[in-house]
């Protein structure tokens, strides 16, 4: 009997040990930094498919959205389907980036951000297939240059992901044809 009751406690421990370590702290939580990017609707009466990024630079030598690239400054994206002009949609912890893979990852400072939408179009195959991806304008796919994305004005904010962060911006400009 004493025997059984050492391997249930040992057991509880494993189990509490394993809950802690896969439970992240509550200060960690993905929700806890987010960039919230709308579209006004006096810009855009339809509903859009596309993706939506926050550029984060730590200079202002041009905007974010120019300083991306494969060694650049770290963005952010997440595809939106029928996203209503006026409803926010929400980039958070949950989301990928590139170079730095998590918000939470960037380190405390100030910095300039600005978000940007991806404007997709409807193809339809000859094989019956509908999809929905960027429309090249002949600007070589370079998507943040591309006539008819939205993007914001650059704001200098800072950012700290253990204190946590909610900002909103408003993608109110439109690349020119």
């Amino acid at each position: 009997m004493d025997h059984k009751a050492h391997h249930l406690r040992f057991a509880a421990v494993l189990v509490a040990l394993f809950v802690g370590i896969a439970t992240p702290a509550a200060s960690q939580t993905p929700s806890d930094t987010r960039f919230e990017i709308v579209v006004p609707e006096a810009l855009r009466a339809d509903p859009l498919t596309g993706r939506v990024y926050v550029m984060i630079a730590r200079t202002d030598s041009s905007e974010p959205r120019l300083q991306i690239g494969r060694t650049g400054e770290p963005f952010f994206g997440r595809d939106v389907e029928d996203l209503a002009p006026g409803r926010p949609a929400v980039i958070d912890g949950t989301d990928l980036g590139w170079p730095v893979e998590k918000l939470g990852d960037l380190p405390p400072g100030d910095y300039y951000v600005q978000a940007f939408v991806n404007v997709y179009s409807e193809f339809h195959r000859a094989d019956g297939f509908v999809v929905w991806m960027h429309d090249d304008q002949w600007e070589g796919q370079h998507f943040n240059r591309s006539p008819g994305n939205l993007y914001s004005d650059v704001q200098r904010i800072s950012l700290d992901a253990e204190a946590g962060y909610s900002i909103r911006l408003v993608a109110d400009n439109v690349i020119p044809s």
